[in-house]
């Protein structure tokens, strides 16, 4: 599981958060340092939509295409409408401060759903 935020505070209770739930989780303060990093090994993202650089819906559309089977996760405590409409549409979506049992659950659901249709496909 990959965290993307370039908040170092955020980083760390996401971190602390998947961990306690059974997940290993590898923090990132950018987009490109998880890009240089590589998206193989990764069965989830969680990313921030606002960041310098490459945001968190850029990222997620450049994951699409390369690995179109891995559940992404936007957080941001932006409140701004273009966002939202950004946003729609593209998976789950959690504004900060958001619902830490929320977020695990959403993460647990498309684990758990991904892994029912790999099993489909066998």
């Amino acid at each position: 599981m990959a965290i993307v935020d370039d908040d170092p505070r955020l980083l760390e209770s996401l971190e602390e958060l998947l961990e306690s739930a059974g997940y290993v989780a590898r923090s990132f303060s950018s987009a490109a340092s998880l890009l240089i990093s590589g998206l193989s090994g990764l069965d989830a993202l969680i990313t921030d939509i606002g960041m310098p650089g490459m945001d968190g819906l850029e990222l997620r559309e450049l994951v699409r295409k390369v690995r179109p089977e891995l559940p992404v996760f936007l957080i941001t405590g932006r409140h701004e409408i273009a966002d939202q409409d950004r946003a729609r549409g593209i998976g789950a979506f959690f504004r900060k401060p958001f619902d830490a049992k929320a977020l695990l659950a959403a993460v647990g659901d498309a684990l758990r759903n991904r892994d029912r249709e790999d099993d489909h496909a066998t």
